[in-house]
């Protein structure tokens, strides 16, 4: 173990490493980590980037994290913007809709949250609440939902068409790592919050979201506003992919300058196709 003097001595992680070898620590465990938070510190600076290149250009994106509880979108999310600049960016998750909400047009609530020119919006969780949550918990009807699913692909056509750059990713885990991540928010006093009894029905009611994933998948997939899925049983590997990803769409200022590699691993992050292998089926 480092003692004291030897923590005061080391001015960065390089000093630590060189230390290490120099008293012979074994250190080998941590090495994935200071890898993980060296690559994740190279992306985000690219986000910082990519950010002000938007707010320059004065472009609209919106970014959708979707996905099984405990898939990691949050977590993702956090990774996403905690070095941004919080003037032109935003993270919008919203809580049930109001009375007067379930009274209006469904997108409207959504609509009212879109980017302006300039601002990069991450959705923690979308209007695609209605496609998967919402009929498997019951909180909307059929034709609810068939009125969603038929309008839903001309809405973002006409996003597509008024110049906003929609990115819509699905975190896909898979029930056993879901599993094992709601029993860890169960033991730890700083997460149980994100843990409810909704949760548990997904467990329950695996089979039921797959189908109506599956539904998703096939009506909303289209060329303009593709579903991108990203494993997620690895959550720092796929935080990372899922940077690359965004940050591979954009042609923005410095860009070939960057210090590590933009291109998304295809093994991990990929377009959604028929006969792609899911971890979440």
């Amino acid at each position: 173990m480092y003692t004291k003097e030897e923590f005061l001595e080391a001015r960065k992680r390089k000093d630590l490493v060189r230390i290490a070898e120099e008293k012979r620590y074994d250190i080998k465990k941590t090495y994935p980590n200071l890898r993980y938070e060296e690559e994740l510190k190279r992306l985000q600076a690219e986000l910082v980037n990519l950010q002000q290149w938007v707010a320059k250009k004065g472009l609209r994106v919106a970014v959708l994290f979707e996905g099984r509880d405990a898939a990691g979108k949050g977590d993702s999310i956090k990774r996403f913007t905690e070095h941004l600049n919080p003037r032109s960016m935003r993270v919008v998750a919203l809580a049930r809709p109001t009375e007067i909400e379930q009274g209006q047009w469904y997108f409207r609530r959504y609509i009212k949250r879109l980017p302006n020119p300039g601002e990069i919006v991450f959705f923690d969780r979308s209007w695609y609440n209605r496609a998967v949550v919402e009929p498997v918990m019951g909180f909307c009807n059929k034709d609810q939902y068939n009125r969603f699913m038929s309008q839903v692909n001309e809405f973002e056509h006409m996003l597509y068409e008024d110049g906003i750059i929609l990115i819509k990713f699905w975190f896909s885990i898979s029930k056993q790592e879901q599993q094992k991540r709601f029993s860890s928010r169960l033991e730890n006093p700083l997460k149980l919050w994100k843990f409810s009894p909704v949760d548990l029905k997904g467990q329950q009611l695996w089979k039921r979201y797959t189908f109506f994933k599956e539904e998703m998948f096939a009506k909303t997939h289209s060329t303009f506003s593709p579903w991108i899925i990203v494993k997620t049983n690895d959550k720092r590997t796929a935080r990372l992919e899922s940077i690359r990803y965004v940050l591979s769409q954009f042609d923005y200022t410095g860009k070939s300058r960057s210090k590590t590699t933009l291109l998304p691993d295809p093994n991990v992050i990929a377009r959604y196709y028929r006969q792609i292998e899911q971890i979440d089926i």
